[in-house]
């Protein structure tokens, strides 16, 4: 973390997602179905854990549906657990 960000302001997005971000993202999707996220970007928030939001592609899973953007927020709490507390469509 950078040692100027300031506790619960946003970072900037960054199209590195690291490991750790993958991990995140996995654990708090887990089991989510009909949808179709493909994180492309995050930013991070450091709070009474950690926010994050990643812009992703969406596809909806049927045939011939499109490609979508949304924003997935997670929060993980300081024991490590996750919990998905918003997704919405951009347009």
């Amino acid at each position: 973390m950078n040692s100027k960000m300031m506790v619960g302001a946003w970072t900037k997005f960054r199209s590195n997602i690291s490991e750790e971000d993958k991990r995140v993202f996995n654990n708090a999707m887990e089991g989510l179905m009909g949808v179709n996220y493909e994180p492309v970007a995050v930013a991070t928030q450091v709070v009474e854990g950690t926010n994050y939001r990643f812009f992703c592609n969406s596809q909806v899973v049927r045939p011939d549906s499109f490609n979508e953007a949304s924003m997935v927020t997670i929060w993980r709490r300081p024991n490590g657990d996750t919990e998905i507390t918003n997704i919405s469509n951009i347009e």
